[in-house]
């Protein structure tokens, strides 16, 4: 079982609509669930895990209703982001308790497995109180594969982990993704989700604001206008240039400090700005977006 899909679902708190409307169609392979703190994500995934019921709408895998259906919950795992744990446990024993949960015949076996798939075997029969944050995640992702579910759901999984954790941790998510399995990631970080993902759906104030592969979320990011400053060695001849350019729509010149400049594609220009720069002799020492949150990059998918 892998097909999972949202049908018009919505889930409001009395007169707090945390969801609106959501409409998705998850396949095998490793979808990026990408939004802003508060966007509704952890409430998506929640319906789609079946612990939360939507207000309205339907949440099913390959058809059938994720939601009150046991038998369903064998083929889904779910990392939840919230921090709370059974601390008194070790590692090796909150693992279990999960495999116990779903009378796994082989619940050992499994839970050795599933630790050390995540790479805590030397930690395992350590009180989680003594882990780390990225631990207690690696820890809550073993919980999450030790029934080898067919769909696995992670929200903002690599929080606290380090570049290496972080890096064993994708690989493991591909290796399970290359098996045929579904798995979703929540994230607010568009370079986790570019380093992972393919598929995206980004979610913004509880709506659907864009879905497709990352090229064409990316496209959709960049291509719109861009503000950045510069700090240039002669800040009045680079504008001056600058203003002769297709891809720039605006500068103002901030006294001597810098220039304000409004842009259409990063990319392109970053690549005029050195240009520029170089054949006028002029020092380049500070070029930085300044509108670069993730916030208003939703806003303007939201508003297109």
């Amino acid at each position: 079982m892998s097909d999972l899909v949202l049908q018009s679902v919505s889930r409001w708190y009395g007169n707090v609509v945390a969801v609106n409307d959501v409409s998705m169609d998850i396949r095998p392979g490793i979808t990026g669930l990408l939004g802003p703190n508060g966007a509704g994500k952890s409430t998506l995934l929640s319906m789609m895990a079946g612990l939360l019921a939507p207000s309205a709408g339907s949440v099913t895998l390959d058809g059938r209703p994720v939601r009150g259906d046991v038998g369903m919950y064998r083929h889904i795992g779910l990392v939840p982001v919230q921090e709370p744990m059974y601390d008194f446990l070790t590692g090796e024993q909150f693992v279990r308790l999960n495999a116990d949960l779903h009378r796994l015949p082989q619940a050992e076996a499994a839970t050795k497995h599933a630790v050390g798939l995540v790479a805590l075997a030397d930690a395992a029969d350590r009180k989680i109180s003594t882990y780390s944050k990225g631990m207690r995640q690696r820890i809550k992702v073993a919980a999450a594969l030790v029934h080898d579910p067919a769909v696995l759901l992670l929200d903002e999984p690599f929080n606290g982990m380090d570049p290496i954790q972080r890096r064993s941790m994708m690989s493991l998510l591909n290796s399970y993704a290359a098996q045929g399995r579904t798995i979703v990631f929540s994230s607010h970080i568009l370079e986790e989700v570019e380093q992972l993902a393919r598929q995206v759906e980004v979610v913004v104030s509880g709506r659907h604001a864009a879905s497709g592969d990352f090229a064409a979320i990316r496209r959709l990011m960049t291509d719109r206008p861009n503000q950045y400053r510069i700090r240039s060695s002669d800040n009045r001849l680079l504008a001056t240039l600058l203003m002769r350019e297709d891809t720039v729509r605006g500068v103002r010149v901030n006294g001597e400090k810098y220039l304000e400049v409004e842009a259409d594609d990063f990319g392109r220009f970053a690549t005029v700005v050195a240009k520029l720069a170089r054949d006028a002799d002029v020092r380049l020492f500070e070029l930085i977006p300044t509108d670069e949150s993730l916030e208003s990059v939703f806003s303007y998918l939201v508003g297109r």
